[in-house]
């Protein structure tokens, strides 16, 4: 009789186990969700200030045409597609924002624009907080991973088919060393 509390013991501590670490794993993929979708929401944010930007930036810049061309293009790859294209379309614009401000730097009554210093740091804000949600996104997704791969845990998530979750990684050009001339 003994010998049954204590096997109904062990069992109710491992069931109980189960529902606490698939709990776990439920609330780790929630926060991915939801740090993806923050970035997604700064990264709306950005997508609609960039026509002020570009309408701003036109009437000054009527030579540099390539680069406003390659802001909208980037600008209309970030609404669709997959989490890894909307990434990639990112990275895109944070590139085509750079060329933006350096031509701008040889048009003086451009950076004296009001207009523009605002919408300049309108997006440098922006900019930041999309790289604190990429941070947050990656921290969740770390979190996640390690639970996914610890044993005993990782026995539990390959029962009910939690997997790893990609990190937000930066392109090829966004690791190279920016060239500062003067």
């Amino acid at each position: 009789m003994e010998f049954i509390y204590w096997i109904l013991i062990i069992l109710g501590v491992i069931i109980l186990y189960i529902i606490v670490a698939y709990n776990s794993l439920i609330v780790l993929r929630t926060r991915i969700s939801n740090a993806w979708s923050q970035i997604d929401v700064q990264l709306k944010r950005r997508y609609d200030l960039i026509p002020n930007l570009i309408s701003t930036v036109k009437g000054y810049v009527k030579h540099e045409k390539t680069v406003l061309n390659e802001l909208t293009k980037a600008r209309s790859n970030l609404i669709k597609g997959s989490m890894e294209s909307k990434a990639r379309a990112s990275n895109q614009i944070t590139d085509a924002l750079k060329s933006v401000f350096a031509v701008a730097e040889n048009y003086p009554q451009l950076k004296a624009n009001e207009n523009f210093k605002l919408l300049q740091e309108e997006l440098s804000g922006t900019e930041s907080k999309i790289a604190y949600a990429r941070q947050f996104y990656n921290d969740s997704v770390m979190s996640f991973n390690i639970k996914v791969q610890r044993f005993p845990t990782s026995i539990i998530a390959n029962a009910f088919n939690f997997k790893e979750k990609e990190f937000f990684k930066a392109e090829g050009k966004e690791k190279e060393n920016i060239k500062v001339e003067f």
